[in-house]
């Protein structure tokens, strides 16, 4: 991030604190409106082909207690913020929670990280800047990256470049909080393959697909970190290439290929920064179990809710979707990504990828 860029995002802070003080001049109560950040307050944008926030909005108003106390630590939240730009420093979203427990006022503490958590993406939304111009970091996610990639990164003791084959472990490349400073010199990938979890990962890399088929092994670990859908963006459009996404066969993971394809609801304000709307979901699919005879385990009446809400979720409201849905709902199992082994510890990269790969046109 240049110094042009943090001067902006901290001056974007300011004037939002300077829009609750012309409140009070104009005789108004402070208040500040959000959209609310519920799937049903979620629409499709034909024009930028990605889902975002509609119509509907919460304010948080002085003219309560509750309402006055949010606005407070706001208030706090951004008079820190914009004193770690200028200091150009960086924090972690769980110090700023602890952080809070220095200040003066009790009432601007928070009660929790979510809390504090939440607020940021109120700043975000508001303020039109994102939580990485803030320079506020996540926890590390360790999500990782291995196949024909090089790039150039930025380190503490200048610019490194990188293979993330040649010059890495079989760990791979570690993704870094903020991919924007990273600059791809090169790729000799044919497609992307975001895998979820990180047995799986380990088991396509050292039967070797990244280098058989060309292809870029990005691991979610979970439900995917920020930093590693908006890599997996910036490789999909500056590189050109097909993204595919790989998990378990159950109603948890089908939401982190949501995430990859049509971002998540709590983030719909930066969709059009994260998700990769042309993603395709290779499995494991509801009719793999059936086709590849998978060990599977029933579903929970947990697993039964999620789906049955699946169905009402904008963003899976296809015909596949609804067609996989219904049969998943149907059989009443799920199955893992490592119930492939069934088959052999080969099969996962010998048949069932390339398969799913080709009916799907990557191949």
């Amino acid at each position: 991030m240049s110094a042009d860029d943090t001067q902006e995002a901290r001056e974007q802070l300011i004037d939002l604190a300077a829009q609750f003080y012309d409140q009070f001049e104009l005789g108004e109560i402070p208040h500040m409106s959000v959209p609310t950040r519920t799937k049903n307050n979620i629409e499709y944008d034909e024009d930028k082909d990605v889902w975002v926030y509609g119509d509907r909005e919460s304010t948080r108003s002085a003219n309560s207690v509750q309402g006055a106390r949010k606005l407070l630590k706001a208030v706090y939240t951004i008079e820190f913020l914009a004193d770690q730009l200028e200091e150009d420093r960086s924090s972690t979203l769980r110090e700023l929670y602890y952080l809070s427990e220095s200040w003066d006022n009790e009432e601007a503490q928070f009660s929790s990280q979510d809390e504090s958590n939440n607020l940021v993406e109120d700043l975000e939304i508001v303020s039109g800047v994102t939580r990485e111009d803030f320079h506020m970091r996540p926890e590390e996610s360790g999500a990782t990256i291995m196949g024909p990639l090089h790039l150039r990164e930025q380190t503490r003791r200048g610019e490194r470049e990188i293979h993330c084959q040649e010059d890495v472990g079989e760990g791979g490349y570690q993704i870094p909080n903020n991919p924007d400073t990273i600059e791809f010199l090169g790729s000799d990938a044919d497609f992307i393959l975001a895998v979820e979890t990180g047995g799986m990962r380990d088991r396509l890399v050292e039967n070797g697909f990244d280098e058989e088929f060309n292809a870029l092994i990005v691991h979610l670990k979970g439900q995917p970190a920020r930093a590693t859908r908006r890599i997996t963006k910036r490789l999909h459009d500056e590189l050109d290439l097909p993204v595919t996404v790989f998990t378990d066969g159950d109603p948890w993971s089908y939401r982190i290929y949501g995430s990859v394809a049509y971002g998540s609801i709590k983030s719909a304000h930066l969709s059009e920064y994260l998700a990769t709307p042309e993603a395709d979901f290779i499995g494991i699919q509801p009719a793999d179990i059936v086709e590849y005879d998978l060990p599977s385990d029933p579903l929970s009446d947990s697993d039964i809710n999620a789906l049955e809400s699946e169905l009402e979720d904008p963003r899976f409201q296809t015909d596949y979707w609804e067609e996989q849905i219904e049969l998943q709902l149907d059989l009443g199992k799920k199955s893992e990504q490592q119930s492939l082994a069934a088959r052999g510890l080969d099969f996962v990269t010998d048949t069932y990828l390339p398969e799913r790969l080709g009916e799907m046109g990557v191949l």
